[in-house]
């Protein structure tokens, strides 16, 4: 469970974020057939389980898909879009239904308001528009200034600091023998490595 967690936060990640960029009404699509895919699986005592969490996915690709689809562009929608689930996630949590699809999503939020945080604290907001409205040619210019304040001590410090609340937050679950609090904590901790992936891409592509 733990490992199917973190493979489907960190994995697909790479996959949509193209996709969506040239084709975001494909990706948006694609969400009925991971849909169709979980109820297939749900509906079998064998593979039940794994039809919960990829049900939890697919709430993960669908807010992901219409965000990064056509509302790139303005950072402050970022967490509401991908909280367009929530209401469904504390109603499961209710009614003690899909445990384990609805704490990967939890998970998976929690991860992103973590990393939208540090990018609010370190004043990254700017270079994201930047990066989003831009040329493709000054790409390697706005991840140089991006990158400068992610390696300021002060972005450093809370880098440490949230990576450390997610490194708790994720690990002390793992402590649970219920495969819900294993697909949370592989989604939390999974957080960490997509962060760090995506500062190596910075670094890269940086001028």
């Amino acid at each position: 469970m733990f490992g199917a967690a973190v493979f489907l936060v960190t994995v697909p990640v790479f996959f949509e974020a193209p996709l969506v960029r040239y084709a975001p009404l494909c990706a948006c699509s694609i969400t009925g057939g991971w849909w169709a895919i979980s109820w297939g699986l749900l509906s079998r005592r064998e593979t039940e389980v794994w039809g919960d969490l990829l049900l939890g996915f697919t709430g993960t690709w669908l807010t992901g898909s219409i965000y990064w689809g056509g509302l790139r562009w303005e950072p402050l929608l970022h967490l509401p879009v991908e909280a367009l689930g929530l209401p469904i996630a504390l109603w499961c949590l209710w009614r003690a239904r899909m445990a384990v699809g609805t704490w990967f999503y939890l998970g998976s939020l929690l991860g992103t308001a973590v990393t939208d945080l540090y990018f609010y604290i370190v004043d990254l907001i700017p270079h994201w528009r930047q990066l989003m409205h831009g040329e493709p040619e000054l790409a390697g210019v706005i991840l140089s200034a991006a990158l400068e304040r992610v390696n300021s001590p002060a972005g450093t410090a809370w880098a440490i600091a949230l990576a450390l609340v997610l490194l708790a937050t994720g690990a002390i679950p793992l402590r649970s023998r219920h495969l819900h609090w294993w697909a949370f904590g592989g989604a939390v901790l999974s957080t960490i490595l997509v962060d760090g992936l995506f500062w190596l891409a910075a670094w890269a592509g940086r001028a």
